[in-house]
């Protein structure tokens, strides 16, 4: 992944890189309707909205290319199973094609492998059948594990069928990491893609990203990171 840089890549895939995150307990109807435009008009891969913004995020977006997405149980990963699948199914009827699941990060520190497993399990089956098109991303929230409770994580959602593993939600102490990304990377088959997440707002932290092999950030400085791909391509 070394050779990709600033000046190897098209405008089109770095765009493509970014869920635009509108996520912000604050954020209101307005700021979702500004987002949208904002990914419509970068050509972002999706936005992330609060399960609550998804049907006019839906609506919005109706037409264009850009995904809908969303979060469950974010940002702690704490409902109980039953209400993750109701408010996953929710949102899958509201048009949401992209879910980002937070895993149960006491249970997964608690050795509960088996049980986070089957819960995650549980969620991507029953929004399956509903659509069987749409992708999950597990949110580890990486701030809070060991090393070794990222590789078990990595285990735990390739086994439950998660197309994604994800370093974090943006609202712990330290988001996404160079050597995390790398970890998770080596720790999930080719198959399985590595979202990064929490404080990315460079370009060149983007580019090093993807050199370590992630293929999609979760950003709220998409239009920034993209003018100063722009700026610097002369575009």
């Amino acid at each position: 992944m070394s050779n990709i840089s600033v000046d190897t890549i098209t405008y089109k895939q770095l765009a493509k890189m970014f869920d635009h995150a509108i996520l912000k307990p604050e954020h209101t109807a307005k700021d979702v309707e500004e987002g949208c435009r904002l990914a419509r008009e970068y050509d972002a891969m999706s936005v992330c909205v609060k399960p609550c913004d998804v049907k006019q995020a839906s609506e919005l977006l109706k037409g264009s290319d850009v995904l809908v997405g969303t979060v469950i149980s974010f940002p702690h990963g704490n409902s109980p199973t039953a209400g993750k699948v109701a408010e996953a199914l929710q949102t899958v009827e509201d048009g949401a094609v992209e879910l980002d699941i937070v895993i149960n990060i006491g249970h997964l520190k608690s050795g509960k492998y088996d049980e986070c497993q089957n819960e995650i399990k549980t969620i991507i089956d029953a929004c399956k059948q509903k659509n069987p098109k749409v992708i999950f991303k597990i949110i580890f929230e990486n701030a809070y594990l060991t090393k070794e409770e990222i590789v078990k994580a990595c285990q735990i959602s390739v086994a439950a069928g998660a197309e994604f593993v994800k370093t974090s939600t943006g609202f712990a102490s330290s988001g996404a990491t160079f050597e995390d990304c790398e970890l998770m990377r080596a720790n999930v088959p080719d198959n399985v893609q590595v979202k990064a997440s929490g404080g990315i707002k460079s370009l060149d932290q983007v580019i090093t990203f993807m050199q370590k092999g992630v293929t999609r950030c979760g950003s709220s400085s998409t239009d920034k990171i993209l003018d100063e791909f722009k700026k610097r391509r002369n575009m």
